[in-house]
This record gives C-alpha cells, sequence and structure tokens, in this order.
C-alpha cells in the first residue's frame, strides 16, 4: 500500500484545544482503519511542524478524503508527501534511460 507522511501544524482553534488532541488523534487512526488504512505512527513535533503522522492508504484518492476530512474539523493545517521504500526507490530507478 502507499504510505504517507504528512507534517501538521494547530490552528489558532486545534492549540486552544490541544487538551482534547490525544483523543482526536485516536480518533483518527480509528478512522484511517475503517477506510482501510493504518497508522504507522504520530508524533509529536518540535520545530516548524507540530505533529507528523506515517500511514499507509490503499490509494491517494483514499489518502486525500482522510486528509481531507481532518482538514474539515479546523484543528490541523497539513503538508502530505507521498513516500517510497528503498525497495520501491531501486524499482523507479531501474525505469530510468
Amino acid at each position: 500500500m502507499p504510505i504517507y507522511i504528512t507534517l501538521y501544524q494547530w490552528t489558532d482553534q486545534g492549540i486552544k484545544s490541544v487538551k482534547d488532541a490525544p483523543a482526536r488523534i485516536e480518533a483518527a487512526i480509528k478512522t484511517a482503519e475503517k477506510t482501510g488504512g493504518k497508522s504507522l505512527g504520530v508524533y509529536l513535533t518540535m520545530g516548524a511542524y507540530d505533529l507528523v503522522s506515517i500511514y499507509d492508504a490503499s490509494s491517494d484518492e483514499e489518502a486525500s478524503a482522510f486528509l481531507l476530512a481532518q482538514g474539515m474539523q479546523g484543528n490541523v493545517r497539513s503538508t502530505t508527501l507521498r513516500a517510497f521504500t528503498k525497495e520501491q526507490f531501486a524499482e523507479i530507478v531501474k525505469k530510468l534511460p
């Protein structure tokens, strides 16, 4: 399954209710699982981003719907990266001319 890395930043609303964030994270993990995805890890970070999430989903469309649903809640803004394993990277490189 495709792997995604999402970098999150709190919105004003999200930081005001940060005490509720652990429950929101657990709810998001359950939502991902219900749609066939799987959380591989969620981390509180210091620096330009407040949280980092690594997960897999069955397709880009599924991941997009999941991210849009999170954004609609208004607690975070996100930047998502499609990630490739080292094995996938090796296969990609083999296709180069």
